[in-house]
């Protein structure tokens, strides 16, 4: 069932200061911020839109419209198609660790969900066969699926691996992570090789991300390995930057 909007208590913001030095919108965003952070906003709800909340508080549209925007620039809020302005819990900050995207997530205390698109056997094409250290052709499962976090879509995850270890199931993979899915099949992966960027999503992915048409995604291609060093897995995935960003430490040699 579709969560109702939620009206902002005027309270909230009887004490704005319309004649000071501090701009309108910053005090509105610190507001509606702070009653994120405390709990009186929880995750999930949806605010009135811009026009409401506006006219209901006497400001501007444009005054309105930048207080929201800067808190979607935090991660607190998230605009979806259809759907309006939404409460999150915030960016999700991943280090660059051999942990699937559903672990992170977990450990965050965040609550994921997964939709699974597809899972089939394929021949694998080129670059595939050669990500996983496989003949042209040879049969590989593919599975792609949405990762929701708190019921937000946050990453598309596309996933292949070895014939043998296509004993996945669509259960397994709606309620674990990949990685603890392959451990449950006694697969130790030992490194991975990973390549991050950035690009336009695609027609489907804006869809599938509830974004809008072409806007950035970030990408990152990994190729896992196991203790005997043979690829057990390829993954491409494109995620929301207004929701996730990865953490790198970087130590002087």
């Amino acid at each position: 069932m579709q969560q109702l909007a939620q009206t902002l208590p005027d309270g909230l913001f009887m004490d704005l200061n319309r004649s000071g030095p501090v701009p309108l919108y910053f005090q509105m965003a610190t507001r509606i911020e702070n009653a994120i952070l405390d709990g009186r906003l929880p995750p999930g709800s949806r605010l009135e839109n811009e026009v409401a909340l506006g006219e209901r508080l006497g400001l501007s549209r444009p005054t309105v419209r930048r207080a929201i925007q800067d808190l979607v620039d935090k991660g607190l809020l998230v605009r979806r198609r259809g759907i309006g302005t939404q409460v999150v819990h915030g960016q999700v900050s991943r280090k660059v660790e051999l942990t699937s995207l559903y672990e992170d997530l977990a450990r965050e205390h965040r609550t994921p969900t997964t939709e699974l698109l597809l899972l089939e056997t394929i021949p694998a094409d080129a670059r595939v066969a050669e990500r996983l250290g496989l003949a042209a052709e040879a049969p590989v499962l593919h599975m792609k699926r949405v990762r929701h976090a708190d019921g937000v879509p946050l990453a598309i995850l596309e996933n292949y691996l070895p014939a043998d270890l296509a004993t996945t199931t669509e259960a397994a993979l709606t309620k674990h992570g990949l990685y603890q899915v392959l451990r449950d099949q006694g697969v130790t992966i030992r490194v991975a090789r990973q390549n991050i960027g950035a690009r336009r999503a695609t027609s489907i992915e804006s869809a599938l991300l509830q974004i809008d048409r072409h806007d950035p995604v970030l990408t990152m291609d990994r190729t896992a390995f196991d203790n005997s060093g043979r690829a057990v897995e390829f993954g491409h995935h494109a995620y929301r930057p207004d929701l996730y960003s990865f953490e790198i430490t970087l130590v002087d040699k």
